[in-house]
């Protein structure tokens, strides 16, 4: 969202505010001004704990927009707590309540006290940082947790869904184990099968199930999915079961294969890299490697 649709959307907000507005507060708290348009005359107010959802813009005193909520996509989130700095607008929160818009004015002498060598060069001395926030929600963290929970559990509910329309789709032959992992043997052996803290050499082949490579050590492999891995000596890799070097959805699958053999693992996210997600895999990811292990190498008992 470019700069000029930004002040006309605050503007339709401030228009949209005001017209139902029954309180207009001005003031001042610990050198920081504050104009607040009040959605609702005596609502509720935040308090200390609560969590808040709020849409804002930051600028410079000259119009410069530093961030924005609405550029970034998505409100922000805190939990209101005791104000440790000027800035962190904790003093300013528990005077509004939802659907309020304020517009707060910060003197950047009190932001960069003591720390002056900190202070970029578009906030000289005497300026200030302006916000100008609308609250979104109120929650409680009660309320919060449970819709967290709730998001969650949809998110999980639709990587079940889409881990097992792949399965009908591709007509796999799985078995799982008690974890979660899913998993096919694609080459059998009856050579030797590693156990914990053995050392093997695999190579493999990893993408999502809508087929993007992410990581392969084979070169040819990352040349077809179009993978570029500056640096990368494409070769077969070497871990120590057992000892966290792998997600854990590697280290149960690996014990379930003999040397010489090949498998292909379908890893909920459980096992793989969870909520956080990792680099180009997002949060909530199944994964699918094509593995063959190599060699077993047994740890010196």
């Amino acid at each position: 969202m470019n700069i000029k649709k930004l002040y006309i959307l605050l503007l339709i907000l401030l228009v949209s505010i005001s017209a139902k507005s029954q309180e207009s507060v001005e003031g001042s708290l610990n050198g920081v001004k504050f104009t607040i348009l009040a959605a609702a005359k005596d609502a509720k107010k935040i308090k200390l704990d609560d969590i808040i959802t709020f849409n804002f813009i930051a600028k410079t005193d000259k119009d410069s927009v530093l961030l924005s909520s609405y550029q970034m996509g998505q409100p922000a989130k805190v939990q209101v707590q005791a104000s440790k700095n000027v800035a962190d607008l904790m003093d300013i929160f528990p005077l509004l309540s939802i659907n309020d818009l304020a517009t707060v004015s910060i003197p950047t002498d009190s932001v960069f006290k003591g720390n002056d060598q900190d202070r970029p060069p578009f906030f000289p001395k005497g300026s200030s940082m302006i916000y100008t926030i609308k609250i979104e929600n109120i929650q409680t963290m009660a309320e919060a947790m449970a819709d967290r929970d709730k998001a969650l559990e949809e998110i999980k509910n639709a990587e079940k869904d889409s881990v097992a329309k792949y399965i009908a789709k591709n007509n796999l032959p799985i078995k799982s184990t008690a974890s979660g992992l899913m998993y096919v043997v694609t080459k059998a052996s009856t050579k030797i099968m590693p156990a914990a803290g053995d050392t093997v050499v695999v190579s493999y082949v990893g993408k999502t199930l809508d087929g993007k490579l992410f990581d392969t050590s084979i070169e040819a492999e990352a040349v077809k999915g179009g993978l570029s891995q500056p640096g990368r000596v494409y070769e077969p890799i070497s871990l120590t079961i057992g000892r966290g070097e792998v997600i854990p959805g590697w280290d149960e699958g690996i014990l379930l294969m003999n040397e010489g053999s090949s498998a292909t693992f379908i890893i909920p996210s459980d096992l793989g890299y969870g909520p956080q997600g990792n680099g180009a895999i997002q949060p909530f990811t199944t994964l699918l490697f094509n593995v063959e292990l190599i060699q077993v190498k047994p740890a010196k008992k």
